[in-house]
């Protein structure tokens, strides 16, 4: 939404109540972790990895649990294909994430410690995963 703001704040005041329409419905039908876990999977379909990986967190911090991310990944290679899997899913940060994840919630690290972790690899400072351009220095 901050992008949106540079380009016109009319296209603001349109997107913004589209968005809390969206997100901040009241009593939605469709809980609050299936909303991430739709959005990560439609951002991967799109080629979105950003979106995607701030979706997987999003519905990590929401209590998704690590089998239903598995789930989820082995469906990517289902519906992307084990190329697109391989060559683009595979080396993207949503799998790297992901794999934090997993790795240490096998050493035992808490959900809180590893969302903090998480937000500070691949928060809005992590160029691969931000979505406000900073250009270069």
């Amino acid at each position: 939404i901050l992008n949106f703001k540079e380009i016109d704040n009319e296209l603001v005041n349109i997107i913004v109540p589209f968005w809390k329409l969206i997100w901040e419905k009241e009593n939605p039908a469709i809980d609050q972790k299936t909303r991430y876990l739709l959005s990560l999977a439609n951002g991967v379909g799109g080629g979105r990895y950003r979106q995607a990986t701030r979706e997987l967190i999003k519905g990590y911090a929401a209590g998704v649990a690590v089998k239903e991310l598995d789930e989820l990944f082995s469906m990517f290679v289902w519906n992307q294909g084990v190329g697109t899997f391989a060559s683009e899913i595979g080396p993207s940060p949503l799998f790297g994430a992901y794999m934090i994840i997993k790795n240490l919630e096998k050493k035992g690290k808490s959900r809180s410690e590893i969302v903090k972790d998480l937000v500070e690899q691949f928060g809005e400072k992590n160029p691969a995963v931000g979505t406000v351009y900073k250009g270069k220095k």
